[in-house]
C-alpha cells in the first residue's frame, strides 16, 4: 500500500520547495528566488506524530509566452491534484491575494480534495495579521507560517494531519497478504510494457504507439492468473532523474512510482537488444527501495541472433549485483512468446513474499549462522542476538532482538540475509531486516 499523497500547489517561488525542504528535514529541492527553479521531480516520505506521508513539490505555475495561466494551470496542476489526497495550497503573504491565487483556488476546489491554505512568508506577528485577506478564496482560515524559519510549521502539520485517510492497522505476519496479486510493468519508455500487458490480457487495453511515453497515467487491469485474481497495473516509462521534462511527465513518473508502492511485485521490462541501460538500474533501485518483489523480462527476444539465455542471464545478474535474487524471463510481446512465462515468474515471487518459516526452524538458522561466522568487534564488543522473529510477510520482515543495533555492520547483515536466503529461499523478493535493542518497542 502507497503512503498518502500531499501535493504543495502555489505559483511559483511562493515557497514551495522551502516547505518541502523543511518537511524532508533535508535540502531535497533546489531553492532560488528564481520562478520555475523546481523542474525535476521533487518528492520526500515525512513522518510526523508516527504518521507517514509522501509530500511532492508540484514545481510551481509557470506561465509561458503566449500561453494563458488557466492552461498552464491545466497542464501542471491538474496532474498533480489527481494523485494527491490532501492538497496544501501555498500563498505568498508578502505580495498579497493575486489573480493567479485566484485562478488556482477556483481549480482546486473543483478539484473535491481535502484542502489546506498555507499562507507563507509570515515571519512576523504583523505578517501573520496580514493573511486574512486570503479569507476571500473560500477555503477557511489560512494556516499561517513561514516555511524557511520553521515558523507555524508543526500548526501546519497538526492541521495536515486531520485531512489524511486514517492508516489501515496490521498485526501479524499474515495482515499484509493481499487478497489480489498487485504486479506493477514497469520500465523507461518504449521497451513493450503496453504491449505486453495487452497480451497478456489478450485485448487492446493500453493504447500502443511507436512514440516513446504515450502511457501517462498508471493503468489497473484485473484478470485471472491460475484462477487466481491478478491486478495488473501498467505505467508511464520511468526515465532518469534529470531527464524528466516539466508538466505532465513529471508527475507521470510520480504516478509509476506510486504504482510501483501499490503493487507487490513488480515486472521490469527491458529489451533485449538494447541491453539492461542506467536507466533500467535505476528503475531497479526504485523497486528495491520499496522492498517489493521483481521479475526481469527481456522483451524483444525475438531480435536476438543467437539465443543464450544462460550467458544473458549471467549477465543481468552481473548488473544487478544488488538484486541477485531477481528471476529472469525472455519474452516478445509483439509474438506473445513468454509472456506466460511473466506472470507464473511473478507469480511465484508473490508466494515467496508470504512465505513464513517456523519459528523454531528460523531460530536454529540463526544460530547455526552466528556459530559458523561471528560478527566482528568494535572496541571489544560485537552484536549478539537473543531472538529472532518473523513479523510480517510481503515483505518478508525479521525482528533480531540484540544487544547494541550499532555494533552491527552492512557486511553481517547481508550475511544474515544470505544465509536466510539459503535456509527458505525468498526468490525473487528483498527481505527486510530490522534489528533492535531488547525491550524496545
Amino acid at each position: 500500500m502507497s503512503l498518502p499523497l500531499v501535493a504543495i500547489v502555489g505559483r511559483p517561488n511562493v515557497g514551495k520547495s522551502t516547505l518541502l525542504n523543511r518537511l524532508a528535514g533535508e535540502r531535497r529541492a533546489i531553492v532560488e528566488d528564481v520562478p520555475g527553479t523546481t523542474r525535476d521531480r521533487i518528492y520526500a516520505d515525512v513522518t510526523y506524530d508516527d504518521r507517514e506521508f509522501t509530500v511532492v513539490d508540484t514545481g510551481g505555475l509557470e506561465v509561458s509566452p503566449g500561453t494563458s495561466l488557466a492552461r498552464q494551470v491545466k497542464a501542471q496542476v491538474e496532474m498533480a491534484i489527481a494523485e494527491a489526497d490532501a492538497i496544501v495550497f501555498m500563498v505568498d503573504v508578502r505580495e498579497g491575494l493575486t489573480a493567479g491565487d485566484e485562478e488556482v483556488a477556483a481549480l482546486l476546489r473543483r478539484s473535491g480534495k481535502p484542502l489546506l491554505l498555507a499562507a507563507n512568508k509570515a515571519e512576523t506577528r504583523r505578517r501573520a495579521e496580514d493573511a486574512v485577506e486570503f479569507y476571500r478564496l473560500g477555503m477557511g482560515e489560512p494556516a499561517t507560517l513561514s516555511a524557511y524559519h520553521g515558523r507555524g510549521v508543526g500548526d501546519l502539520l497538526d492541521r495536515l494531519m486531520a485531512l489524511l485517510p486514517q492508516p489501515f492497522l496490521q498485526e501479524g505476519p499474515e495482515a499484509a497478504e493481499s487478497p489480489m496479486m498487485g504486479v506493477a510493468i514497469v520500465g523507461r519508455p518504449n521497451v513493450g510494457k503496453s504491449m505486453l500487458l495487452n497480451t497478456i490480457v489478450g485485448q487492446e487495453r493500453a493504447l500502443v504507439t511507436e512514440m516513446p511515453g504515450t502511457t501517462r497515467d498508471a493503468l489497473d487491469t484485473p484478470c485471472l492468473f491460475q484462477e487466481q485474481p491478478v491486478l495488473l497495473i501498467d505505467t508511464a516509462g520511468l526515465r532518469r532523474r534529470g531527464h524528466i521534462t516539466p508538466g505532465v511527465e513529471r508527475y507521470s513518473v510520480l504516478r509509476a512510482m506510486r504504482a510501483i508502492g501499490r503493487a507487490d511485485v513488480a515486472v521490469l521490462v527491458t529489451e533485449a537488444p538494447a541491453g539492461l541501460t542506467a536507466q533500467d538500474l535505476h528503475i531497479a533501485g526504485f523497486v528495491h527501495e520499496a522492498y517489493k518483489g521483481i521479475v526481469v523480462a527481456v522483451n524483444k527476444w525475438d531480435l536476438v541472433e543467437e539465443k543464450d539465455t544462460a550467458t544473458y542471464t549471467a549477465y543481468i545478474r552481473g548488473k544487478l549485483k544488488f538484486m541477485p535474487y531477481a528471476p529472469v524471463v525472455f519474452t516478445s510481446a509483439l509474438h506473445g512468446s513468454g509472456v506466460e512465462e511473466v506472470l507464473e515468474a511473478a507469480h511465484t515471487v508473490y508466494q515467496e513474499r508470504l512465505k513464513q518459516p517456523p519459528s523454531d526452524h528460523l531460530q536454529k538458522v540463526v544460530e547455526e549462522a552466528f556459530t559458523s561466522h561471528r560478527p566482528p568487534t568494535h572496541r571489544g564488543r560485537s552484536l549478539r542476538v537473543f531472538s529472532t522473529a518473523q513479523v510480517r510477510v510481503n515483505p518478508p520482515t525479521f525482528m533480531f532482538r540484540v544487544n547494541d543495533p550499532r555494533l552491527l555492520h552492512f557486511s553481517y547483515e547481508r550475511y544474515l540475509e544470505n544465509r536466510l536466503r539459503q535456509a527458505f529461499g525468498f526468490r525473487g523478493t528483498p527481505l527486510r531486516l530490522l534489528f533492535r535493542s531488547r525491550g524496545r518497542k
